[in-house]
């Protein structure tokens, strides 16, 4: 999932789906999206950051890092949040708060993590957002020293994409905050801004005068000397204030106003619904309860218990005992899908999926299902006040799929080949049922596929995925990914151990590569890797970026400015030696570096074109691409990388061989697990009609009925099921929208053909040089139906796709 920034208001024209765009991207099978486009929810055009760190300082000096390090809380600061927030905004407070103060002494221009507090968040916005209104004010009253001549693309369009520099910087570690320590105090401030953020958007897109400048650069755009870069500037910027209602009337942008900014406060209640049952809900076990788990699951349920005594937080779920427990399995799903898979108890097993799937529903206080019926209702007023019948046409219209049809044409045709698949799965696991001599009431239930699926999978093709992870350290992992870098792209990287990230976990890399002029490496981007769950971070996989690249910087701005800093997230069970990961995981954080090289390899003159600014169904493709060189298809990386965490042994041929023999096994339940939330989410986006209130829509229903006329298989469940589908429900972005990852599948599996089709195969220079140029370096400079075409000599084919999948 990607969280990308850079100017998360450069253009404040946007609103929250392009921002989102800029914001997360996971993976194929998406984690849990994290709350930061409810954080920042409304801002404009691109994406949220432009952050640092900091040399190393005791973590305590800071007390968000503090308290989000040892899981306490920290309502002490609540004072100071009061008083800060009192303070008029500017009056002598750019020294005060760490949000306004110069940044430049820090290490690559770092925001000062150690002393920021969520105190800080309210004033730093006021200055910010005042300053932002000034740079566009000046944007309108700019004449280019000829009152009788046209805007032109420099006062106007460029002015714009750089306006709002320090609202970007602070709402990008806003953002990232929001995402990564979420604390209570932050979630205060967060609920406070989101209101805040999204009528500060809208302002800023009907801002008198200003759509009428950029209109005019837009007719003139083909008859002003404009470079093509330029001209798709001018295309993008306009489409983005239509998008957000710029050219409707007085009333009707009032209107959507006030819409925006009543779906800002409800996406980000949604998203601390589902945090908070994550972080509330737990089971306890004894070492009895663990029959037939693995040391590594073992050991990383030891860990969450310890986690959750230093919390010192009661689960919602009745979880007396809870602090004297010696085992936990929490809702993270480095957690909880391990546990399905391996456990031998199926009255745990049961336990546990029925509190995973009603994430959002656990509470009667935190109903997840009102919030998104009111969303849905809310939704449909702005796709007709744009002319649309529908959220999904309206969604769809900025995508390379273009109208909903479409979509629906490639869902439906994997899905009927999906639910065969499945089909043929599910007898193979009744079949081991049944010769095995075990009876399972009811047959086999969604709490049983995993656990059967793996023992199938043992039998069948003789692979044990508990005997891959000894050979997928976290550290081994992380090298092949660097070393798949720098062999693709020539990227370096080098260890900060001097320089503090945002937490302990947080490891800081300077990635460099070499000159052009065969001079000495030049520095080509800031990558943090954020690995480990914990206390008061969202679930899932993303990445994000504290700044993305430009070169459309103020004169005499410093050239660091331009280099993008790039966060990965994940949320790995951390162990107390080391961290083995499954292989899902070892993928997981392969696609999160390749929405980050996404960013790093960014080559674009604009910040509103740059980095992971592209449109939905594109922005997986760079990530799911560098899956490739992880895997039993393409096994040399894995020759070389994956090797014991304690004697380094290389893994043997013969478990890569099992591997790819079993790779296709349980495709289906994959699959359908996905494709049904993609069906559900177009079909849901679809309705013309929510009732007269939202609060009378009954979503639960409409799943049921739309599961049945799908005929979901028997046995499996959504990925994600509506009360925490984030995705849909946290924003905007992904909403009638999360086809984009069987869409970009198309895209990856016939890019990757490219490689093994090269005379120097996967690693083959030509090829690379071209998908850092087309895929990686190109942003939204081009068209992507054209940039895949100039990358691939034609238009994708489906075929690629199907037979990686087994499919076909």
């Amino acid at each position: 999932m990607q969280f990308s920034s850079a100017a998360l208001l450069r253009a404040a024209s946007v609103g929250s789906t392009v921002f989102f765009a800029r914001a997360f991207a996971g993976r194929t099978t998406p984690r849990a999206v994290p709350s930061l486009s409810a954080a920042v929810p409304s801002l404009s055009g691109a994406r949220a950051a432009i952050g640092r760190r900091v040399f190393v300082a005791p973590s305590s000096s800071s007390s968000i890092l503090a308290m989000a390090a040892s899981g306490s809380s920290a309502s002490a600061v609540e004072e100071k949040s009061r008083s800060a927030a009192a303070t008029t905004p500017g009056e002598g407070k750019d020294d005060a708060n760490p949000l306004l103060s110069d940044w430049s002494s820090e290490p690559y221009h770092l925001p000062p993590f150690r002393l920021i507090e969520p105190s800080h968040f309210r004033p730093a916005f006021d200055v910010a957002m005042e300053r932002h209104m000034s740079d566009l004010k000046s944007i309108v009253e700019s004449n280019d020293d000829d009152e009788d001549s046209p805007p032109t693309f420099e006062s106007v369009i460029a002015a714009h994409d750089r306006a709002g520099s320090l609202l970007s910087k602070i709402s990008s570690v806003f953002g990232n905050y929001c995402s990564s320590l979420n604390t209570d105090e932050m979630k205060a401030v967060q609920s406070e801004m989101s209101p805040i953020l999204s009528r500060h958007g809208s302002a800023a897109v009907t801002l008198p005068g200003l759509f009428e400048r950029i209109d005019a650069v837009y007719r003139n755009r083909n008859d002003s000397g404009l470079d093509d870069e330029q001209i798709r500037l001018v295309e993008r910027v306009h489409l983005d204030f239509t998008r957000q209602g710029a050219d409707f009337t007085d009333e009707r942008k009032e209107e959507y106003a006030e819409i925006e900014a009543e779906l800002a406060a409800l996406q980000t209640s949604f998203m601390q619904n589902v945090m908070t049952d994550e972080e509330t809900w737990c089971m306890t076990l004894g070492e009895e309860d663990l029959v037939g788990c693995p040391d590594s699951l073992i050991e990383a349920s030891k860990s969450a218990a310890e986690d959750r005594r230093k919390k010192k937080k009661t689960t919602t779920t009745g979880g007396e005992g809870e602090e004297d427990a010696a085992y936990v399995i929490t809702l993270s799903r480095s957690l909880v899908e391990p546990f399905l898979t391996f456990s031998s108890r199926r009255d745990l097993r049961e336990t546990a999926w029925e509190a995973w799937t009603k994430r959002g529903e656990l509470h009667p206080e935190r109903d997840n299902l009102a919030i998104a019926a009111k969303i849905l209702k809310l939704r449909k007023r702005q796709a007709n006040l744009h002319g649309c019948d529908t959220f999904s046409e309206y969604q769809c219209r900025d995508t390379m799929a273009g109208t909903p049809e479409n979509v629906m044409e490639l869902l439906e045709d994997v899905w009927v080949r999906a639910k065969e698949a499945a089909d043929r799965e599910r007898e193979a696991l009744e079949k081991f049922v049944e010769e095995s001599g075990e009876e399972l009431e009811g047959g086999i239930r969604p709490w049983d596929w995993r656990y059967y699926a793996e023992r199938v999978r043992v039998a069948r093709y003789s692979f044990d995925e508990s005997a891959l992870k000894p050979y997928l350290s976290l550290d081994a992992v992380s090298n092949a990914v660097m070393s798949v870098s720098n062999k693709l792209f020539g990227l370096t990287y080098v260890k900060r151990d001097d320089v503090e990230g945002y937490h302990p976990d947080v490891n800081v890399y300077e990635v460099t590569e070499k000159s052009e002029d065969g001079g000495s490496d030049k520095l080509r981007a800031v990558f943090l890797t954020d690995n480990y769950a914990r206390p008061y971070k969202s679930s899932g996989a993303w990445m994000s970026e504290f700044r993305s690249q430009t070169r459309n910087l103020p004169d005499g701005a410093d050239g660091m400015e331009s280099i993008p800093v790039v966060v990965n997230n994940n949320n790995f069970a951390k162990a107390a030696d080391s961290t083995l990961l499954s292989f899902d995981d070892a993928k997981t954080l392969f696609h999160e570096c390749g929405h980050g090289h996404h960013g790093m390899l960014s080559d674009a003159t604009y910040s509103r074109l740059s980095s992971t600014s592209v449109l939905r169904d594109f922005v997986e493709l760079p990530s799911q691409l560098l899956e490739r060189w992880f895997d039993a298809d393409a096994p040399e990386v894995l020759k070389e990388h994956a090797r014991h965490y304690e004697t380094n042994e290389p893994v043997p041929d013969e478990l890569l061989a099992k591997l790819k023999n079993a790779r296709s096994f349980n495709q289906g339940f994959d699959t359908i697990e996905y494709t049904a939330c993609a069906l559900l989410d177009m079909a849901i986006h679809s309705l013309d009609a929510y009732g007269d209130d939202g609060d009378d829509f009954d979503i639960s229903a409409f799943e049921e009925r739309e599961l049945e006329r799908l005929g979901m298989p028997q046995g499996i469940v959504m990925r994600h099921r509506p009360a925490h589908f984030a995705h849909l429900f946290a924003s905007q972005y992904y909403a009638s929208c999360y086809y984009v990852y069987l869409w970009a599948e198309v895209l990856d599996a016939d890019a990757f053909g490219a490689f093994e089709e090269a005379p120097g195969g996967i690693f083959d220079p030509e090829v690379a040089s071209m998908a850092r140029k087309y895929i990686y370096g190109a942003g939204n400079t081009e068209a992507p139906d054209e940039l895949f075409r100039k990358f691939r000599g034609r238009d994708p084919d489906v075929r690629f796709m199907l037979e990686k999948k087994g499919l076909a």
